[in-house]
């Protein structure tokens, strides 16, 4: 079989694709017919495939749970790394922190959502930042991290905990968090940074019913997918789930405009009016 040719995609089969993407995650790929034969081609043409034709037959009818996630890993992109935007993380430390201490300081509950969580590095990045924050006092507080993504092989990832960590990453908190595996030249994340972590797939498109509100939401990087009518559809689902008060992020790439839910308090943080 020839993995050189492209796999045949008719303009119609790639707008039938992009509307189920467009439908059930809320991804536009209006725009990307390349990416999408480029990134389809290798994987459905090693499954027998000449066209998209036959596989969007048998996608849209049998919704197979392994051609769905076919679809996801190679048409969503997970990618992510620690300490992403930092002047992000330095305001949750010294500004949202200590307001978040005086406000839970009965319930000692923080709710902190990391939406879109990709290959995990976002939300064990702020669940470094909470221990680092409450210090000796971390075990008198439940501040474990919700950490989502649509992805079984991001989620995979996420829970696996093994990174090539950035040279910027603080020695001292190699030394505290991490293990190295001289075998594998990879850092494994350590049990107390692993355990302020909860792992579960979701879809943004879906209802957010979840326990308790959020005092936090990260979701960056992720809304430059969606089109304008499903960002606004996020962001007021966002805006039901979260406490009064509430810190949303986005990633500097990204903007809420002028919505009147929300005011800008620092680049691409919003808070809940």
């Amino acid at each position: 079989m020839d993995f050189f040719n492209d796999l045949t995609v008719s303009d119609q089969d790639f707008q039938r694709l992009v509307q189920f993407m467009q439908k059930n995650y809320g991804i536009d790929l209006s725009k990307k017919k390349t990416l999408i034969t480029s990134r389809l081609s290798h994987s459905l043409k090693e499954r027998g495939y000449t066209s998209l034709e036959p596989f969007l037959e048998r996608l849209f009818s049998r919704r197979d749970p392994e051609d769905v996630e076919l679809i996801l890993n190679k048409l969503t992109t997970n990618y992510t790394y620690f300490l992403r935007e930092p002047d992000h993380f330095t305001y949750f430390q010294n500004v949202i922190l200590p307001e978040l201490e005086k406000r839970h300081q009965k319930d000692r509950v923080l709710s902190i959502w990391s939406a879109g969580c990709s290959s995990g590095e976002e939300p064990y990045t702020l669940s470094i930042y909470l221990k680092e924050y409450f210090g000796s006092k971390a075990a008198q507080w439940d501040t474990r991290v919700l950490a989502t993504d649509i992805s079984q092989q991001a989620m995979a990832k996420a829970t696996a905990g093994l990174y090539h960590v950035p040279a910027d990453m603080p020695n001292d908190w190699l030394k505290r968090y991490f293990t190295f595996d001289k075998s594998t030249g990879l850092y494994s994340v350590g049990p107390a940074i692993r355990k302020n972590v909860i792992f579960r797939p979701f879809n943004l498109m879906d209802p957010i019913q979840f326990r308790l509100k959020f005092d936090v939401i990260f979701c960056r990087n992720v809304m430059i997918y969606f089109n304008q009518e499903t960002r606004d559809g996020l962001v007021k689902r966002f805006y039901d789930a979260m406490y009064p008060n509430g810190y949303l992020f986005v990633s500097h790439s990204e903007s809420l405009g002028q919505d009147p839910k929300f005011r800008l308090v620092s680049p691409s943080i919003y808070q809940k009016k």
